[in-house]
């Protein structure tokens, strides 16, 4: 077979980035429009913008899901990395195959399934214990931890395992404990996966509909539940003014640690 046709591979990027950046282009651009329309352009103006900033539901809930967020992320990273560090360390051990298992589960669990369970869960608690009086931030905040741990785990346990075994080794040798040697040397390699993961979980918490549909409660509404049933009725102009912000924010933090990272490996 020859060499692929340079005009070929060219076509196939130009046509497959477009059909992935095209809409959100669009998207963007019709955030300016002056109309209300979202089918024709009249006129370039930040007035969506400013109809953006006062509605307060809108800003409420998008304040609310970042919030959940952030603490979603940080709790399933410190849960996943324990989770991953176990399965990659500790070997096989009593009941690994059930750890094993329950880890996995939510990877393949339906989000419809893992949100009733949950809501199921609470109700019980609250029957049984009068806790959680209703379901708020802290419920929804259980089901995004639930789901987002498995994935830190994946990405957590893949970067342990291709570590080079002999720094831990040596400093155990020198009389460290395993959980100094976790805290001093392994943690500081796995650096990179952690934020990696940290942001992944951030995403999947932010983006998250179906489980924040089944937890959430009166006043407790997250974004992407305020967006979709505005949605329903209607795409609104101020939707696209949000969602501009969002991916020129996601934008500006890939470019930043795409530049901290090359910078790290050219020293």
């Amino acid at each position: 077979m020859g060499a692929p046709n340079p005009y070929m591979r060219t076509l196939a990027l130009v046509l497959g980035f477009g059909f992935l950046y095209v809409p959100i282009l669009c998207l963007m651009v019709f955030s300016f429009n002056d109309s209300a329309m979202m089918t024709s352009w009249t006129g370039f103006s930040f007035k969506w913008y400013v109809e953006l900033f006062n509605d307060a539901a809108l800003l409420s809930a998008a304040k609310l899901s970042l919030q959940i967020a952030a603490m979603t992320a940080t709790a399933a990273v410190i849960i996943g990395t324990w989770a991953g560090y176990v399965l990659v360390r500790m070997g096989r051990f009593k009941g690994f195959g059930i750890y094993v298992g329950m880890l996995s589960a939510p990877l393949v669990m339906p989000e419809v399934v893992l949100g009733i369970s949950l809501l199921l869960m609470f109700v019980e608690l609250s029957n049984w214990i009068g806790w959680p009086e209703s379901n708020g931030v802290f419920t929804i905040w259980v089901g995004h931890v639930t789901l987002c741990m498995a994935y830190v785990a994946v990405v957590v346990q893949s970067r342990i395992r291709d570590l080079d075994r002999s720094l831990e080794e040596a400093a155990l040798d020198l009389g460290a404990s395993p959980l100094r040697v976790f805290f001093v040397i392994t943690l500081p390699l796995i650096a990179p996966a952690l934020a990696s993961a940290w942001l992944l979980a951030f995403t999947l918490s932010l983006d998250d509909v179906v489980i924040a549909s089944f937890l959430s409660g009166p006043g407790y509404t997250t974004l992407p539940l305020e967006v979709f049933s505005r949605v329903r009725l209607g795409l609104k102009p101020e939707i696209n003014a949000l969602a501009t912000l969002f991916i020129v924010f996601v934008g500006v933090c890939v470019i930043l640690a795409s530049r901290v990272q090359w910078r790290r490996e050219s020293k």
